[in-house]
């Protein structure tokens, strides 16, 4: 998966370019999309950082190999962002999850 094809992902589901965060937290990493989106006159990036931003993310999720989990959630989730409620995904890393929770991000 690239940046655009999550891009994508995010559109066809919502219609909207939202923001995508990693998180970790408790021992788990969680994708998380915020309520903030590309469209709005007050989103803190540019459209070039945000494209760059989700490659980087779409980047790590590759390495993981979480591609496929975050497309099956977002398509099929009914939860929605909205304003002070992230879509939380986890990450399910399996054995390996260990060798990540090193990493900073």
């Amino acid at each position: 998966m690239t940046g655009a094809d999550l891009h994508q992902l995010l559109l066809n589901k919502w219609g909207r370019s939202y923001d995508l965060k990693l998180r970790r937290t408790q021992g788990k990493i969680f994708v998380q999309v915020m309520w903030k989106y590309l469209e709005q006159a007050s989103f803190p990036l540019e459209e070039a950082e945000y494209r760059s931003h989700l490659n980087q993310i779409a980047l790590c999720l590759h390495d993981w190999g979480a591609d496929e989990q975050i497309k099956s959630y977002i398509e099929n989730t009914r939860d929605r962002p909205r304003l002070g409620k992230v879509v939380s995904i986890p990450i399910e890393l399996g054995a390996r999850a260990s060798e990540w929770m090193l990493d900073k991000f």
